[in-house]
């Protein structure tokens, strides 16, 4: 299975989504809060990173909860924050 290239768009909003896992994740290690979700640490390293910018809706689920982040208000933030970099061109 061939899988279409992203955006700069969609990379710029994985690397924002990124930001804010690491920002909600403060002082907790890596392996804690991963652990807590239910996903490897390199998974999480590398949705930190905006290596993995579109992360399974059950991983961002998993994570959310385990920083007892609101899935609303991480979409929310995501996409107006996104927005503001570019538009994406819509058909």
């Amino acid at each position: 299975m061939v899988r279409t290239p992203l955006t700069p768009w969609e990379r710029q909003r994985g690397e924002l989504f990124g930001a804010l896992i690491r920002r909600a994740r403060g002082d907790r290690s890596m392996v804690e809060v991963a652990a807590a979700a239910g996903v490897s640490a390199e998974t999480l390293r590398k949705i930190e990173t905006g290596r993995a910018p579109t992360p399974a809706f059950f991983t961002v689920a998993a994570l959310a909860a385990a920083l007892g982040l609101s899935l609303d208000e991480l979409a929310a933030t995501c996409a107006s924050e996104a927005d503001s970099w570019q538009e994406p061109l819509t058909a």
